[in-house]
């Protein structure tokens, strides 16, 4: 039987998929596996843009029937409860054979269900020959209301990357407090405050501290935004995201890049780096340990970015 207390689903398209992998290391310690983890890690699955669902085992056993006599002995007894099939790898039980399972483990729980707002949701899965009944938690998509934000530029971050920065800088963690240098229109301010986060943004230009304000203003967000160069903000963090200027392919603005870099290490202990290029000799030169690193390219685009996960000695 497993030992472990969370199973995590997963779901990503294939120009994610590196970017998931970090994620994952990043919040579990390792990679998912056929979109798969077994983990004792508790993380919400609305900070990630992968996560689909959490499955809490509550119960496991060899073969299903005696999964159904654990679930009868427990006893349990709630109103406006639901129960679904989470259908895991290798899994081939049938649509028709899921919809009785389901009515099964319906009629070992005491209670009224609800269908439509459930206040728990049950759940049974199967996996390598091991059957499990526990929680489930899903997945809240009312992130992707972002993708109509007012303000945006075509070179910005996708949401989804965005999401996974905040996930991947944070480790899951919301009492993190965190920056977002050089924060554009907001995006990945945006999916923080959405999380819970509690986040700063600044930025030299006025016109990206109007639109991230704007932006933030637009779905109530409270959050404060800064005008100023990196060098200036004196204000101390946990983890700070930091997406470096896009042409970065001479002398002076790897000159930029490093005092951008730098700048940043004495607000934050972790930070997060974007680039559009190789940046990992800068990263050396600024004093930063190089944690974890992959590279992801915007869909339907050859625009790939670097992303970079980096400790301070």
């Amino acid at each position: 039987m497993t030992t472990h207390n969370y199973i995590y689903t997963f779901k990503f398209d294939t120009h994610n998929e590196q970017l998931c992998k970090l994620e994952s290391r990043q919040l579990f310690g390792r990679e998912a596996s056929n979109k798969l983890l077994f983990s004792n890690v508790l993380i919400d699955p609305s900070i990630s843009p992968f996560i689909k669902n959490r499955f809490e085992i509550i119960s496991s056993a060899d073969d299903y029937a005696g999964l159904l006599k654990i679930i009868k002995d427990k006893s349990i007894c709630v109103d406006g409860f639901k129960v679904e099939y989470m259908v895991l790898d290798g899994d081939t039980t049938g649509y028709a054979e899921r919809l009785t399972k389901l009515k099964d483990v319906g009629y070992c729980i005491e209670g009224d269900p609800d269908y439509v707002k459930p206040s728990i949701i049950y759940s049974i899965c199967m996996y390598d020959v091991t059957w499990y009944f526990g929680i489930l938690e899903k997945h809240d998509t009312s992130w992707f209301k972002h993708k109509n934000k007012p303000f945006s530029f075509s070179s910005a971050i996708n949401m989804d990357i965005a999401k996974a920065l905040v996930s991947i800088v944070s480790k899951g963690d919301n009492n993190r407090r965190l920056l977002d240098a050089g924060c554009g229109v907001g995006t990945v301010m945006l999916e923080a405050c959405i999380a819970g986060f509690d986040i700063e943004g600044c930025d030299i230009h006025w016109k990206a501290c109007q639109s991230t304000r704007k932006n933030l203003a637009h779905y109530n967000y409270t959050a404060n935004v800064y005008r100023t160069d990196l060098k200036d903000h004196g204000t101390s963090y946990d983890a700070a995201i930091i997406d470096l200027p896009y042409n970065l392919f001479s002398h002076s603005d790897d000159d930029n890049a490093l005092h951008i870099i730098e700048s940043a290490a004495k607000l934050a202990s972790r930070l997060v780096l974007v680039s559009t290029s190789d940046i990992k000799e800068l990263i050396q030169r600024s004093g930063l340990t190089l944690d974890d690193y992959c590279a992801v390219e915007k869909k339907g685009k050859k625009f790939s970015r670097n992303i970079w996960v980096c400790e301070k000695n």
